[in-house]
């Protein structure tokens, strides 16, 4: 992949830039496969890698600069606006957003916020694509004051990008690195993006989490369910389970009686979940609002799954669910990490249960991060 931005020196942000795609995905498996060198036993799939370019179906850009000359990217070490518009992780219909949310910021006189003087109201532009098209702008205010001025200019904006479909306004008032703010302002009747995900429509609210790369995404649920369907569990918790990605797809796998229940945090992220598991007529699934480890560890023994499914954040499940999984009676687990480290972390807190499969999947190209996802199973 070639970049201007890369080459011109003004964003380094893909450290891997220049180096071929296969080389890239080949070192994010040698690095995984070192981490986990103590099993090895292990059956190493091939990675899987997708496009190593426009693949993601998410831009995020600070708005700098002025309401007539508004700077639409990242911030340099001086605090400067570097416009990255036309940067190509994003494809055409994230390029073509940027640009019309650009001269919506010029007629509208939205003020953007200066981070050096802590003046000014539009913080971040939050641009989602769905796999049809279609797209969720968020605006990242510091206060509400914008708020009528983004209702007044909002015919003219669907207007312009006919794909448009969920807006908001998600207001962040301190002067922090934070992204989003606790309060979202919903300015359309619609409030969720539908992905459209192996034939599952995942729908997405505007605080909800998603895989940034959405075939790569496809290709890690797909996987994980064909490993499941393998052990062919009856009953089955998936933890961290976002929007309902991985318990959607177990709950439709082979085993139609199989009982899924999905832990999430984020009580959006779980209505999202409810709301496709209704469309999708499936019996069986159950989705609540807690946290994963709090769960787990005040669980009734006799309730505990035959298969657990996590998908942690970087910071990997940590030891207490890890001590919880490990003493269970728990027979596989299914890991899907995007921090191969604390991953490693986590097996070592886990003995008996041991990696069987393991795959790397290229979530991320042009940077060193990637997901893994593992098969567990006790000793």
């Amino acid at each position: 992949m070639q970049c201007h931005y890369y080459d011109a020196g003004r964003c380094r942000s893909c450290i891997l830039m220049g180096q071929p795609h296969a080389e890239q995905v080949a070192g994010k498996e040698a690095h995984c496969r070192q981490l986990l060198a103590r099993y090895p036993a292990v059956d190493w799939l091939p990675p899987y890698a997708g496009a190593e370019a426009g693949f993601r179906n998410k831009a995020k850009m600070v708005v700098s600069g002025t309401t007539r000359r508004p700077v639409v990217g990242i911030l340099d070490a001086d605090g400067h606006g570097v416009d990255l518009r036309r940067c190509g992780l994003i494809g055409p219909g994230l390029q073509e957003a940027l640009r019309v949310l650009s001269n919506l910021i010029r007629a509208a006189r939205l003020t953007p916020y200066d981070v050096v003087r802590r003046t000014g109201e539009l913080k971040y532009l939050l641009v989602t694509e769905a796999p049809s098209g279609e797209l969720m702008v968020r605006f990242v205010l510091r206060s509400e004051a914008l708020v009528p001025v983004l209702r007044e200019h909002l015919p003219g904006l669907l207007e312009r990008l006919p794909g448009l479909r969920v807006v908001s306004a998600n207001l962040q008032p301190e002067h922090k690195a934070v992204l989003e703010g606790e309060t979202e302002v919903p300015l359309t009747g619609q409030t969720s993006l539908t992905m459209e995900v192996n034939g599952i429509g995942l729908h997405l609210r505007p605080r909800s989490f998603f895989q940034t790369n959405t075939d790569v995404g496809a290709a890690l649920y797909r996987q994980g369910r064909a490993w499941v369907d393998e052990v062919d569990p009856d009953s089955v918790w998936d933890l961290y389970c976002g929007v309902g990605g991985f318990a959607l797809h177990l709950a439709g796998g082979r085993n139609r009686g199989r009982r899924v229940t999905g832990i999430e945090l984020s009580p959006e992220a779980v209505a999202s979940a409810e709301l496709t598991r209704d469309e999708l007529g499936l019996s069986g699934v159950d989705f609540a609002a807690a946290d994963a480890t709090e769960f787990a560890l005040g669980a009734d023994p006799s309730d505990v799954p035959e298969l657990v499914v996590v998908n942690p954040p970087r910071r990997g499940i940590g030891p207490d669910l890890a001590g919880w999984l490990e003493d269970s009676a728990v027979q596989h687990v299914l890991y899907s990490s995007c921090n191969a480290v604390t991953l490693a972390k986590d097996l070592e807190r886990m003995p008996s249960l041991k990696p069987v499969k393991a795959r790397v999947m290229d979530m991320f190209p042009q940077s060193n991060h990637y997901e893994v996802i593992t098969l567990l199973a006790r000793a």
